[in-house]
């Protein structure tokens, strides 16, 4: 914890002005709710700023950990001894014709609706998605047919060498996979093409999304959405299902029975629980299918 001083020391001198929390309980910043404390969590409201907490960490050696929702993390419950970055202050949206300039804080969400009221197509499948475009760019996020690979224009981000605004390829967009998974780059805003629509159609088919998804998915449990990532040829819900696992439970982590693909916590799960249950539908699979379940949620 030696480095807790010299950073409180920075920010006084060169950041004033930034939001810090000190001890910050990572469950209040995860929609697993789960998690001890973080010894700092930062708040930057401008690149300028993500730069200097970013030069500082590297100067210190202080590992340093980017958020946004928090929607796809499970955090262990003694915390981190790190500084945790939270982006959701940089959240400004601006739609121009049938493009979108979203910060990385943005959520998906509003995007979405922002790009509706405006006319511009392309985006519904995002609406429902719960977490901020940083977090859905550098996982590239989807759902109903949708990715994120197929709206982004261009994505500006700040790697040790600087920031750069990336493109097409460079992005490197697969399943549930970005250049920002490969290498050590921090999303700081994006740009979104999109198509004219009708307004009304569009806000329905967010509707329809939304009611699908509310149908289909646990959502009165905290979670951090499908656990595992869909393996070649396969369902990962499927399967769990099909192994019977729907309920399992160890402590307050259960298997959905509304949704296999879903590990929730029912019941004031810890962060052991999660885990434990996790390499129980691991191995129960592999020992049904012989396929190795990946986790999809950040451990």
């Amino acid at each position: 914890m030696a480095w807790v001083g010299s950073f409180d020391a920075f920010v006084q001198s060169h950041l004033p002005s930034l939001r810090v929390e000190r001890e910050a309980k990572m469950a209040n910043y995860t929609s697993f709710r789960i998690g001890g404390g973080a010894r700092r969590m930062a708040f930057p409201r401008t690149e300028e700023e993500v730069e200097h907490l970013l030069s500082f960490c590297r100067e210190h050696e202080v590992p340093c950990l980017v958020i946004g929702k928090g929607t796809n993390l499970l955090i262990a419950d003694e915390g981190l001894d790190q500084l945790v970055l939270n982006m959701l202050e940089m959240n400004k949206i601006r739609v121009e014709g049938t493009l979108v300039y979203a910060q990385a804080g943005a959520l998906l969400s509003r995007i979405a609706v922002a790009a509706q009221q405006a006319g511009c197509a392309g985006l519904a499948f995002a609406h429902g998605i719960p977490g901020s475009l940083g977090g859905a760019v550098a996982m590239n996020a989807g759902a109903y047919g949708g990715e994120m690979r197929q709206v982004v224009e261009s994505v500006t981000a700040l790697f040790p060498d600087g920031v750069r605004t990336l493109r097409g390829e460079a992005l490197r967009f697969g399943y549930r996979h970005s250049v920002f998974t490969e290498e050590e780059g921090v999303v700081l805003s994006a740009v979104l093409s999109l198509e004219k629509g009708d307004s009304a159609a569009i806000r329905a088919e967010m509707d329809d999304f939304m009611a699908r998804r509310k149908a289909s998915q646990p959502l009165e449990y905290p979670s951090a959405g499908s656990t595992f990532k869909r393996p070649e040829g396969h369902f990962a819900g499927t399967m769990i299902d099909q192994c019977g696992l729907k309920g399992t439970a160890v402590g307050g982590a259960e298997v959905s029975t509304k949704h296999a693909g879903f590990i929730i916590n029912k019941d004031h799960a810890t962060f052991a629980d999660v885990v434990a249950l996790i390499g129980v539908v691991q191995d129960t699979v592999f020992r049904e299918f012989g396929v190795e379940l990946e986790p999809e949620v950040k451990i």
